[in-house]
């Protein structure tokens, strides 16, 4: 299981980081949060890249990261909300690992979104209108590509790594 890629998808705040860190350590593999990197390459925070290049410029700048990290080998991958809009980085993901889509309802988002002034997409007067919005136009991608969907808001990280251990362990010897 160790060489296999699991990436994680869901929208932002959702815990994908979080649980990505802890699941790379429990696995004793490497994590990659994709924001991060795209962040490091630019030399700038995604909230910059936003304002200077447009959403446009920040999704290509995404693409290129998915495509470099999705062909490592034996990473924890933890996506930004936004990678799915683009069909050529969900069939990237889909085609080179495990996709895990970590789900959380609405209102627990908003509220962990609500004094986050580095999420640029709910830099608006109604964030909540935002949230449901993406929502709507992302679950169905995450659903397209998702080979597992956990539900985040019920327990602690660590008996969300653990649950997500013994699905990903029924996958791969199902799968």
């Amino acid at each position: 299981m160790s060489a296999q890629n699991i990436f994680l998808i869901g929208l932002m705040a959702v815990g994908k980081s979080t649980v990505g860190r802890r699941l790379a350590s429990v696995l004793g593999c490497p994590f990659v949060d994709s924001d991060e990197e795209i962040e490091r390459r630019a030399g700038a925070a995604i909230s910059w890249i936003f304002d200077v290049e447009g959403e446009s410029g920040f999704r290509d700048r995404e693409q290129q990261v998915i495509d470099d990290l999705s062909q490592r080998e034996g990473i924890v991958l933890a996506t930004g909300g936004g990678v799915v809009l683009r069909n050529v980085n969900r069939r990237r993901l889909a085609d080179r690992g495990l996709v895990v889509h970590l789900h959380s309802p609405l209102d627990r988002l908003l509220a962990r979104t609500k004094n986050d002034r580095n999420r640029p997409l709910l830099q608006s007067d109604n964030p909540r209108k935002v949230l449901e919005e993406l929502y709507a136009q992302r679950e169905p991608l995450y659903a397209e590509i998702a080979d597992l969907k956990i539900m985040t808001a019920q327990q602690s990280v660590n008996g969300l790594v653990s649950h997500l251990l013994k699905k990903i362990k029924a996958q791969s010897s199902s799968g």
